[in-house]
């Protein structure tokens, strides 16, 4: 459903300060915009220091062929688009806000994700430094016990030289450095019950899950219909982003700036929080306002 709203509104929250274009409102519900277009300019519609979170997934520049965006570019311009990109969610985040930032390498440039971060350090503050871990073996002999597990998803790679690649970096970054997180809000019980009465937090079972987080993608039955994005992240992964900034903070605005097929707004949608998406690519774009209304 599209249609023009003048000043846009999610809620009762005021995200415009200039009139909202009507070709960008496409909403799913009252509480969830996805807008088809750039989201430097998306950005520039949005009030300063309105945004608690921004949860996002950017383009690699690893060559990965995506429906209309060119992501074999110049490295240089590259980080360049990054980092003013960067500096629009600065400039909308709240100063108490957490900007959750999936980056991704390949074996033959580990460097990638290293380099974006670097390029931003001038504008936030690294907070925290999280692993997607999408595959893992574990082999575990403690405890009297030998158990084996195997589980996840990974491309494999056919090479003398490298490892598989099984892991994503997720970087927290804030302005300040130290926004209060909620961290037993994702934790996991604990393996030995006598940590309970030892440690401060031990009184409500679980402990913080630390850095490492296993999330691996849903299991389809078509690529084409479900997934047809070819660097998607899943949904899981903004969930837990939002329950670690702190679902009891309000009612929380999320932005997406780099939206795909809509996992961001997926999340939003089953945790109850509001959410603007920018996507520029006009199938992806369709496809997430698809998979939303099956959802």
């Amino acid at each position: 459903m599209a249609g023009a709203i003048g000043r846009a509104t999610l809620g009762s929250h005021d995200v415009s300060p200039n009139a909202w274009p009507e070709e960008w409102t496409v909403r799913t519900d009252p509480e969830i915009v996805l807008a088809n277009v750039d989201c430097r300019e998306g950005f520039r519609a949005l009030v300063a220091d309105s945004v608690d979170v921004v949860v996002t997934s950017p383009p690699y520049n690893l060559g990965i062929k995506y429906g209309s965006y060119d992501d074999t570019g110049d490295r240089e311009g590259y980080l360049s688009w990054i980092e003013q990109v960067a500096e629009d969610v600065k400039g909308r985040l709240k100063p108490d806000g957490s900007f959750f930032l999936n980056v991704g390498s390949s074996p033959s440039n580990p460097w990638g994700p290293f380099e974006v971060i670097t390029r931003l350090r001038s504008h936030f503050e690294l907070q925290n430094v999280i692993h997607w871990v999408k595959s893992i073996y574990v082999e575990n002999e403690s405890y009297g016990t030998k158990t084996a597990l195997n589980v996840g998803h990974y491309k494999p790679i056919n090479s003398e030289r490298f490892v598989n690649d099984t892991h994503e970096y997720i970087f927290h970054l804030t302005r300040s450095g130290s926004v209060p997180l909620r961290r037993l809000a994702i934790g996991v019980p604990y393996k030995d019950k006598g940590n309970v009465a030892r440690w401060k937090e031990g009184g409500s079972g679980v402990r913080c899950r630390g850095n490492s987080w296993y999330i691996p993608y849903r299991t389809i039955q078509s690529r084409d219909s479900e997934r047809p994005h070819p660097a998607s992240f899943p949904s899981g992964i903004a969930e837990m982003c939002l329950k670690l900034h702190g679902l009891d903070k309000g009612h929380l605005l999320v932005v997406d700036p780099f939206m795909g097929i809509g996992n961001t707004a997926l999340a939003c949608r089953g945790l109850g929080t509001r959410c603007i998406g920018f996507e520029i690519d006009p199938e992806y774009h369709a496809t997430s306002l698809r998979l939303l209304r099956a959802e």
